[in-house]
């Protein structure tokens, strides 16, 4: 295959979008990437001036509206004012002829509130959809299972792991910023909706907690009430076993909405079933969290995501150790990289500060206009999936000459050929919120895998570049090797994903655990096998 064909093949599998980048933000995708959530900000500061112009015209209304009230109640406070003055009968006749009517239908009331339905139309296309609230509910869930996260705690704020007794704080923000009554009822009944009792019941409980606790003051931006989380949270009692919860809750619904006739069948229904049952008066839910069956080293992975592993130390193993590369290079001589090795088997390292803050900066830059839902290999085609939630872009070489200099430093510090087709575009990817890429490997694992399409052999390496900080979360674990990485900013990782015999290396399954706080991102250059025969030799042996 000649570098034209080879190239052409590479675009097909990286699918890589010629078209308008505006293109890329795609409603339903918001909550994937937090560059596309800090977007929709602009949106809101549009609505927020929006509501500025129609809170300034509603005042003045209201001004006049006091203005009136005062003037009406003032000749009814006056107990000399008498109906045989002609003057004051007429204006008496008039206010309810013709001034109350023209209150109660002022044109004034309607043009401030179309001035500000006309307005939110105008910006409506730009916001997200409810995919995203979906998407930002079960990322809500992922950082409560897999960092063991309290809900009563998120709803207040708060970030603590709580394993049995024992409360730790994992990230303490500035500033507490607490979720109302009808947030935690939208991520309850996500939850709900996909019978997933597990998790609406704790949320749908803070919610019912919450309303409780400012039961009559009601929100004009508030979707639920009471009632409504009452109703789901009776049911998702009922549904996980609990039928004496259920009937209490149903109970206290009715104190609100007696007339309601589906609750109070509910009630007999739940009665009758108690009385049946006695033992049921007493039992309590215990409900299993749903299953993941892709997810074989669920436990694994959320525990190294947890506590980042365990990683040995070079006192524990000599062979660990820091040290400044060059790898013989010309081009590192005089300025060398400082390599922290971090594993042998898979061979891991770290490469420290192998990027600066503006090299960062503008890789992002270049890369967020083109940003598109990350998709994973299915059979032969590429699907968006629930255990990645990121968005990335890809950025051919001749985008910007920091992208050929940036192949020029990894080339020498791996002496590696990275130059397309023995290497993949530079992937740029940003998680969005709780963002992350559960256990897998970066080669292919099937024949049938698009990776082979490029016609260069299986991806012999991996070279990962931490093109940001986050406060918490967001960590490289490595399951069956048993140790995670953290991020480090302006960092470069590098394993290999092959034995030298050309075998797929098991103990590469790795995974991006979520990111709890912070805004992560990340740059891969995949390197592949063929164009590095002379300079990574094959071996029989399956130990290289």
């Amino acid at each position: 295959m000649g570098p034209a064909a080879g190239l052409a093949a590479l675009l097909a599998v990286l699918a890589l979008r010629a078209g308008d980048p505006a293109g890329a933000a795609a409603r339903g995708d918001t909550f994937s990437a937090l560059t596309s959530v800090a977007r929709a900000l602009g949106p809101e500061r549009r609505l927020l001036t929006l509501l500025r112009r129609y809170l300034r015209g509603e005042e003045a209304r209201l001004r006049d509206l006091t203005r009136f009230y005062d003037k009406v109640l003032s000749l009814h406070e006056d107990s000399a004012t008498p109906v045989s003055n002609p003057l004051l009968a007429f204006t008496l006749i008039k206010r309810l002829q013709s001034d109350w009517r023209n209150v109660v239908h002022s044109l004034e009331a309607s043009e401030n509130i179309r001035a500000l339905k006309d307005g939110y139309e105008k910006v409506e296309q730009d916001l997200p959809a409810f995919e995203d609230l979906e998407g930002a509910a079960r990322a809500l869930m992922r950082l409560q299972d897999v960092y063991m996260l309290n809900v009563k705690g998120l709803a207040r704020g708060v970030f603590q792991r709580v394993a049995g007794s024992a409360v730790t704080d994992l990230y303490s923000p500035r500033r507490l910023f607490s979720l109302t009554a009808d947030d935690c009822f939208q991520v309850g009944k996500v939850a709900y909706d996909m019978g997933d009792y597990y998790h609406a019941i704790p949320w749908l409980e803070e919610a019912v907690s919450l309303f409780r606790g400012s039961y009559g003051d009601w929100k004009t931006e508030d979707e639920a009430s009471l009632e409504d989380a009452l109703d789901h949270l009776a049911f998702a009692y009922f549904q996980a076993g609990n039928v004496s919860c259920a009937l209490s809750l149903s109970r206290e619904f009715l104190l609100y909405s007696p007339d309601n006739k589906r609750m109070a069948r509910n009630v007999l229904k739940y009665e009758k079933l108690l009385a049946e049952s006695p033992n049921q008066v007493v039992a309590e839910a215990v409900i299993q969290r749903p299953n993941v069956p892709h997810l074989q080293t669920r436990d694994t992975y959320e525990g190294l995501c947890q506590t980042l592993g365990s990683q040995p130390t070079h006192y524990q193993i000599p062979s660990l150790y820091c040290s400044y590369e060059t790898n013989s290079s010309p081009y590192l001589l005089l300025q060398p990289v400082r390599k922290e090795v971090i594993h042998l088997e898979p061979y891991v390292v770290l490469y420290h500060d192998f990027v600066n803050d503006v090299e960062a900066q503008k890789i992002r830059g270049l890369a967020e206009p083109w940003l598109q839902r990350s998709v994973v290999a299915s059979g032969e085609k590429q699907l968006p999936v629930e255990y990645r939630i990121s968005k990335s872009a890809w950025l051919k070489d001749t985008v910007d000459p920091l992208l050929v200099t940036l192949d020029h430093r990894i080339g020498a510090l791996t002496g590696l050929d990275v130059q397309p087709p023995y290497a993949e575009y530079l992937q740029v990817v940003n998680y969005g919120i709780g963002g992350h890429y559960e256990p897998h490997f970066d080669h292919a694992t099937s024949p049938t895998s698009p990776l082979y399409r490029m016609k260069s052999g299986n991806r012999v390496a991996t070279f990962m570049i931490y093109l940001s900080s986050v406060e918490a979360g967001g960590a490289t674990a490595f399951i069956y090797a048993n140790f995670s990485v953290p991020v480090v900013k302006n960092a470069a990782l590098f394993w290999w994903n092959l034995h030298r015999s050309g075998e797929g290396d098991g103990d590469t399954l790795h995974a991006g655990c979520p990111v709890l706080v912070g805004d992560k991102w990340v740059a891969n250059k995949w390197i592949h096998e063929y164009g590095q025969e002379f300079r990574r030799p094959c071996s029989s042996r399956p130990e290289d």
